[in-house]
């Protein structure tokens, strides 16, 4: 198998974890979706990664799609439950997890258009969803070591993708101060082989995150700017009544 992906990709890195804890072969070839022909568009018409071509050249793109048939390719280290009930409930994190990424990679790419062209309301709106997904994920998660069950699964794969992912692209949305129990679990994962060996290189990091609004979270409020005082030039208009002069009584 070939997979076709970009080395800072959180979704590529999603599935390389998956490869890894499934022990499975497979070639990566660094492709660069910002130039035009390049390879990923032989198998993915979208023109994104990660693309897997198996072994007889069939193409499987989304990261979902990816890791969801890596998972039945062998029976070694299973990420995802065969039941209904937990299988559902571990593709809801990884859908989670996945949108909190695709709000932060549209404020990337929002921060590359010219500042003129940016929109303020679309900025805070993707910034929202990150710190409504992470408010939710760490409700979910409370004080446990997995997303779910008692073993590492996919759901893990994707929140720890996720959460390094604004390590790596947003140090600006200042996560790891505000749910220490999403920390506990970045720490116990970050030294997993799947984790290291996927590492994005630092190198590769923006050298300036995107702005993305006031930066606060839900409960902290915004710094408070004492208001302008503006001096009130409308003209004064009485609210009295005009006094009514009695007529005078003739005989």
């Amino acid at each position: 198998m070939k997979l076709f992906a970009s080395h800072t990709s959180p979704y590529a890195r999603k599935v390389r974890v998956v490869l890894i804890e499934k022990r499975l072969e497979c070639e990566l070839i660094p492709t660069d979706v910002s130039v035009p022909n390049n390879p990923s568009l032989e198998f993915n018409p979208l023109g994104k990664v990660p693309v897997l071509v198996l072994d007889d050249g069939t193409p499987v793109h989304d990261s979902a799609v990816i890791t969801e048939y890596l998972d039945t390719v062998t029976p070694v280290g299973r990420l995802i439950p065969d039941d209904a009930r937990p299988r559902m409930l571990v593709k809801r994190w990884e859908a989670i997890a996945d949108g909190l990424l695709d709000a932060g990679v549209l404020l990337i790419m929002e921060s590359r258009r010219p500042e003129n062209e940016r929109s303020q309301a679309w900025i805070e709106r993707q910034y929202g969803k990150i710190q409504h997904a992470l408010q939710q994920i760490s409700n979910d998660l409370g004080e446990r070591n997995f997303c779910f069950g008692e073993t590492f699964s996919l759901a893990d794969a994707a929140v720890g993708s996720a959460l390094f992912f604004l390590d790596f692209r947003f140090p600006n949305i200042l996560w790891r101060e505000h749910y220490p129990n999403l920390v506990h679990f970045a720490d116990k994962h970050q030294h997993r082989k799947s984790f290291e060996e996927t590492q994005p290189p630092a190198s590769l990091a923006l050298a300036q995150p995107p702005a993305i609004g006031s930066g606060k979270f839900p409960n902290e409020k915004a710094d408070e700017v004492e208001p302008e005082i503006i001096p009130d030039s409308t003209p004064k208009v009485s609210t009295k009544k005009p006094a009514v002069k009695k007529a005078k009584k003739t005989s």
